[in-house]
């Protein structure tokens, strides 16, 4: 009988065992299969126009966007999602500058739904879409906050100028004081004042290559394009504005990504007079150097190179990532108004002007204007030129591109090519004039 209970107890024990294991795999089934897809990278993008919240994964991610009132949130219910720890670190993402989102908190709403809210600053409009792997990046889901009233560029550049104006005029009040002249004895005329000179205020457009979500060319020591163009067009931007007669606007002052599209829209929402793309050239050889200057062309490229050159940066869009459902009657106007034969013969005769002072201060990769169908220069009524500056493929060029001394040169001899151009070619008249008194 001893053993007998011996052997039912050791069947026991293995059934107790065997229980065990299997309800630990049934566990570690359920807990699979709630643990979902893990989110690779969270990333927030702030700018004045909107701000782009990215979450990029292995696979496509199940999603739904809804809307909260009082106060404003934006509510994202992620079907299946894992709760990693790269997503438990967005909220301390969040900026406080950032002009949209105030907050995010996350948490899971349902076993197979993972909960974001943002809790936002101001009402806005939430649209998200998804983006397929392109690149360096996999499955993206991007949500674009985005304010009811848009903010008006032109109104945002005279109010600049307005602070600057006040700047002056307090720097003007603690000069030392100066005696006025003496009267003019009596019987004696004065001089008449003759009335103030005035010229057309001139508006130029300077547009940083890529930013955001898009990098653009990426050195082998790591160096980013898009911080190089911004760098050297914000240097490009102080100088224009001292000129007295001359202002200058960015299509984006921040590492933030702008559809091509929307940068001649900002253009021309602007009214400018000139638009200039600044960007840093790349190749596979590391030996490729020198500087160029490209315009539009609408009878195909000048050269395999410019063709090459428009495809890709012509596929920021793609990296950037840019929602097609979304209709804009501007827009649509902007990209189907290409009749530009007169523009882009002034956009040659600019590129050549800055072509000639760049040659200056670096070795020219092409000696002329090269042509092709790049995006971002399609403005139907303004000049556009864009400006390679050197190869950050190549170590030395990338040197003295983020040099800061040579950023300023760079700078000054794009301005001294706009003055030139503009000096056989003034602008029509306009009804914003400036007094250079």
């Amino acid at each position: 009988m001893r053993e007998i209970t011996d052997h039912d107890g050791s069947y026991r024990s293995r059934g107790l065992i065997l229980l065990s294991m299997a309800a630990l795999v049934l566990l570690s089934l359920a807990n699979s299969a709630f643990a979902g897809t893990p989110i690779s990278s969270a990333r927030v993008w702030p700018a004045p126009e909107y701000t782009r919240l990215t979450l990029e994964s292995a696979s496509p991610i199940q999603y739904s966007v809804s809307t909260v009132k009082n106060p404003d949130r934006v509510v994202i219910d992620l079907e299946r999602v894992a709760l990693t720890t790269e997503l438990e670190k967005l909220p301390a993402k969040i900026d406080a500058a950032d002009p949209y989102i105030q907050a995010v908190r996350i948490g899971r709403y349902k076993p197979e739904v993972l909960r974001l809210v943002l809790d936002l600053k101001t009402t806005a409009m939430p649209q998200a879409f998804v983006l397929k792997p392109v690149g360096d990046y996999g499955h993206r889901l991007v949500l674009d906050i985005y304010p009811v009233v848009p903010p008006d560029p032109l109104m945002a550049l005279l109010n600049q100028n307005a602070t600057a104006m006040v700047r002056d005029e307090l720097k003007a009040d603690t000069a030392p004081s100066v005696k006025p002249p003496l009267k003019p004895a009596r019987g004696t005329e004065s001089p008449r004042k003759s009335k103030p000179e005035m010229m057309r205020l001139i508006t130029v457009a300077i547009d940083p290559g890529h930013g955001g979500e898009d990098p653009g060319a990426i050195s082998r020591s790591g160096t980013h394009e898009k911080n190089i163009t911004l760098a050297i067009a914000r240097k490009l931007k102080a100088k224009i504005d001292k000129e007295p007669n001359m202002r200058a606007a960015l299509t984006r002052d921040g590492d933030y990504f702008i559809s091509l599209p929307m940068r001649l829209v900002k253009a021309r929402q602007l009214n400018a007079d000139l638009f200039v793309s600044v960007h840093a050239d790349a190749f596979i050889k590391p030996h490729a150097r020198g500087s160029s200057v490209y315009a539009l062309s609408e009878r195909g490229a000048t050269s395999a190179a410019a063709r090459w050159l428009a495809k890709k940066e012509n596929e920021a869009d793609l990296i950037g990532g840019v929602n097609l459902d979304i209709k804009d009657p501007y827009l649509k106007q902007t990209l189907l108004d290409l009749s530009q034969t007169a523009t882009i013969n002034d956009s040659l005769k600019l590129g050549k002007e800055v072509l000639l002072e760049i040659g200056d201060i670096n070795h020219l990769h092409k000696n002329d204007v090269e042509q092709a169908g790049f995006a971002v220069l399609k403005s139907p009524d303004i000049p556009s030129i864009l400006v390679e500056t050197a190869f950050i493929s190549n170590p030395d060029e990338e040197k003295k591109l983020k040099d800061t001394a040579y950023q300023d040169k760079l700078a000054e001899a794009i301005l001294a090519g706009i003055k030139r151009y503009f000096a056989s070619n003034p602008p029509a008249a306009r009804s914003k004039m400036v007094s250079l008194e």
